[in-house]
C-alpha cells in the first residue's frame, strides 16, 4: 500500500468519493418518525424524524418532509418517543484486545471494574486458570491495580510463583504499562539481575538479592515475545466478542491506536466475511510506519489516518514523565518526576521525519513534562515543513497545563482526553500521584475550550470498559468513583462532551464529511438511546441506556438475531 493511504487529506476525498457504491448494497429506503433526533450538526438542531436510503442519511426533519423525499414504498420505523444520536466514537482504544483478554485471559481487575480486592483472590484467580491449563502453557492475567489491592502494593514472581511452578505466569497491570512474570517466566525470558535496564522502561531489582523481582516498567515485551501468539481463528473470535461490547455501547466507529499490520490483516479478514460490522480508524503503530498493510476493505470500514507514538507511561504506574515530583514519590525517590520514552532530541527527529512523509501523527503524552516534548516537536516539525490542518493528536493528556493548550492551539494540535481517569482514579491522582491541585486539573476540558481547542475523550478500552456515556457523565460531573467532585472548574456541557464522542471524534479522524452528525449525505450510523441525554438531571446521564445500534442504517440488534436464528 502506498503511504499516499496516510495521507488524511487525500483520504477524505478518495473515501468519500468512493462510498456510494461501496454501500449500495444495503438498500432500500427508510423513514424513522416520532422520536427526538440530535443532529450534532453545528447548529445542534433537533429533529423528529430522519429518512435513510443505501446506507445514507437522506433526509433529517419534520416526518412528511422527511418522507417527500423517499422512494415509494419506504419502510418505517416507529422510535416511540426515544432519542436519536449518531453514532458514537471510541476515540483512542486498542480494538479488538479486550474480546482476546475477555476469552482467553483472567480478570484481575479490581472495583468498580472487577472484584479483586487482595493478593489472596489475585492469586486464587489465575491458580483457577492454571488448574484449568495443561502444564507448560501460559497462564495470563490482565487488570490488576496495585493501588486498589489491600497490600497496595504490585505482585512480585514470589507471590505468583504460588499460582503453579508449572505454568509460566504473565499478568498485566491496568494501565497496560507495568506487568509481573513468575521465576518460570523469568526463566524462559531469560532475565536476570546481570540483564541490562531496558531503554525507556526499567526492570525492577530486589534490593537484597539484585535479582529481577518480577515486575516490569514499559518492558513487557522482555517476556512478551516468548509468549505463544493467538492463532487465526482465535483472534477473529477476539474481534466478534469485542465488537458485541461496542456495538451495545453505541459505538460505530473505533479509533485504534497503534494498530498492528497483523491486527489489520485480521480486521479486513473480518470485514470480508461479514463479521466485522464497527467502522474502524486505526492509527498505524510508529514502527510498522514504513510497512503499511495493503487492505481490501475500502476507506469507509477501515481508515488508516496516520501513526501512534508514546513519549511517556503511566502517572498510576509511576512511569508517567511530569515536571515537578509525584506527590507521594516512590519511596526514597523524593525527586521521582518518571521518564521519557526517549529523548527530546531523538522525538524531534522521529516527528520530524513522519511530518514530510505527509503522515498524521499521534503522540501518547500523560505527564505535562511529555507533553512539553511532543509540543516542541511538533512546532519543529512545522517550523521546517509547514502543513496546514495537520491535525497532530495528543493522546491521554492527563495533565496539561493552561499554557500547553495555548500552544495547542497555536500549533493546531487536538487532544484525546482520557477523562475517564476522572471516575476510575480520579481519589489516588488526588491523594497519591499528583496531589489536589494538579489532580483538580487531570483532562482539563473547560480549560480545552476556552483555548478553542477540538478534542475528544475516550475509555482507552481494554484499560477501562468501551462506555461513551460514561465519559460523557465523569465530563460534565467530574465524580470520582467515590462520590467526591474532583475539579469542578474543568466540566463542561452536555453538548460539548457529546461532541466529543461524535462530531468532534468524527472531525479529529478527518471523517466529519462522512461521519459524527445526522445531516443529508453522511453514514446512516446512529444510536437508539431510551431517554435524552440534554434533559436527564447530569447525574442520570450514564444510566441512559443503548436500545440500538444502527450501521449503514441496519439495526445491529435486529441482525444479530437474524444470526443467531440460523
Amino acid at each position: 500500500m502506498n503511504l499516499l493511504r496516510f495521507s488524511p487529506l487525500r483520504c477524505a476525498a478518495l473515501f468519500f468519493g468512493g462510498l456510494l457504491l461501496a454501500s449500495s448494497a444495503v438498500g432500500g429506503d427508510t423513514l424513522f418518525f416520532n422520536g427526538t433526533v440530535l443532529s450534532m450538526d453545528a447548529a445542534g438542531g433537533t429533529f423528529d424524524a430522519l429518512g435513510v436510503r443505501d446506507g445514507r442519511i437522506v433526509a433529517v426533519g419534520k416526518k412528511d418532509n422527511v418522507a417527500a423525499g423517499l422512494r415509494p414504498g419506504f419502510a418505517q420505523t416507529d422510535l416511540r418517543g426515544r432519542t436519536v444520536l449518531p453514532g458514537f466514537y471510541a476515540a483512542h482504544d486498542h480494538f479488538p484486545d479486550a474480546g482476546l483478554a475477555e476469552l482467553y485471559q483472567v480478570d484481575l481487575n479490581s472495583p468498580p471494574i472487577g472484584g479483586i480486592r487482595n493478593m489472596e483472590q489475585l492469586v486464587a484467580a489465575l491458580k483457577r486458570k492454571a488448574d484449568a491449563t495443561p502444564p507448560g502453557e501460559w497462564v495470563v492475567g490482565w487488570g490488576y491495580d496495585d493501588t486498589l489491592l489491600a497490600e497496595a502494593r504490585h505482585p512480585t514472581h514470589a507471590d505468583l510463583d504460588l499460582v503453579s511452578p508449572r505454568h509460566p505466569v504473565w499478568i498485566v497491570h491496568v494501565s497496560g504499562h507495568l506487568a509481573v512474570a513468575n521465576s518460570r517466566a523469568l526463566e524462559i525470558a531469560g532475565v536476570t539481575k546481570a540483564t541490562g535496564q531496558p531503554r525507556g522502561g526499567r526492570i525492577r531489582l530486589d534490593p537484597q538479592t539484585g535479582e529481577p523481582n518480577g515486575v516490569f516498567e514499559e518492558a513487557g515485551a522482555l517476556v512478551g515475545i516468548h509468549i505463544p501468539g493467538y492463532t487465526p481463528e482465535q483472534r477473529q473470535a477476539g474481534i466478534v466478542k469485542a465488537q458485541a461490547s461496542y456495538l451495545a455501547s453505541g459505538v460505530t466507529t473505533t479509533v485504534i491506536a497503534g494498530a498492528t499490520p497483523e491486527t489489520l490483516h485480521d480486521l479486513d479478514d473480518a470485514v470480508a466475511s461479514g463479521a466485522l460490522r464497527l467502522r474502524i480508524s486505526a492509527l498505524l503503530a510508529a514502527r510498522s510506519a514504513d510497512r503499511p498493510p495493503d487492505l481490501r476493505a475500502p476507506a469507509e470500514r477501515i481508515h488508516l489516518t496516520g501513526v501512534k507514538m508514546r513519549q511517556d507511561g503511566s502517572l498510576q504506574g509511576y512511569t508517567g514523565y511530569i515536571s515537578a515530583p509525584y506527590f507521594k514519590p516512590p519511596e526514597g525517590q523524593t525527586d521521582y518526576r518518571g521518564y521519557p520514552a526517549r529523548p527530546r532530541e531523538e522525538l524531534i527527529r522521529m516527528v520530524a521525519d513522519y511530518h514530510r512523509k505527509g503522515l498524521r501523527i499521534a503522540i501518547h503524552g500523560n505527564g505535562d513534562a511529555a507533553i512539553d516534548d511532543i509540543l516542541d516537536a511538533f512546532a519543529a516539525a512545522q517550523k521546517a515543513d509547514p502543513r496546514p490542518d495537520s491535525r497532530h493528536r495528543i493522546e491521554h493528556c492527563q495533565t496539561a497545563r493552561e499554557d500547553q493548550l495555548a500552544r495547542m492551539a497555536q500549533l493546531g494540535v487536538t487532544p484525546s482526553f482520557f477523562v475517564g481517569h476522572v471516575y476510575y482514579w480520579g481519589d489516588r491522582h488526588r491523594d497519591i500521584f499528583l496531589g489536589p491541585e494538579r489532580a483538580a486539573r487531570i483532562s482539563p476540558l473547560a480549560g480545552a475550550l476556552q483555548n478553542h481547542l477540538r478534542f475528544t475523550v475516550h475509555n482507552d478500552t481494554p484499560v477501562t470498559p468501551v462506555n461513551p456515556l460514561l465519559l460523557v457523565w465523569a465530563a460534565v460531573n467530574r465524580l470520582t468513583s467515590s462520590d467526591h467532585v474532583l475539579g469542578k472548574a474543568e466540566a463542561i456541557s452536555v453538548m460539548d462532551a457529546l461532541r466529543s464522542v461524535t462530531s468532534e471524534a468524527a472531525w479529529q479522524n478527518f471523517e466529519e464529511k462522512d461521519r459524527g452528525s445526522l445531516e443529508p449525505g453522511k453514514l446512516a450510523d446512529f444510536i437508539l438511546l431510551d431517554r435524552n441525554p440534554l434533559t436527564v438531571p447530569p447525574l442520570e446521564i450514564r444510566d441512559v441506556k443503548v436500545i440500538d445500534t444502527f450501521i449503514g442504517g441496519t439495526s445491529a440488534r435486529a441482525r444479530g438475531a437474524r444470526e443467531s436464528s440460523r
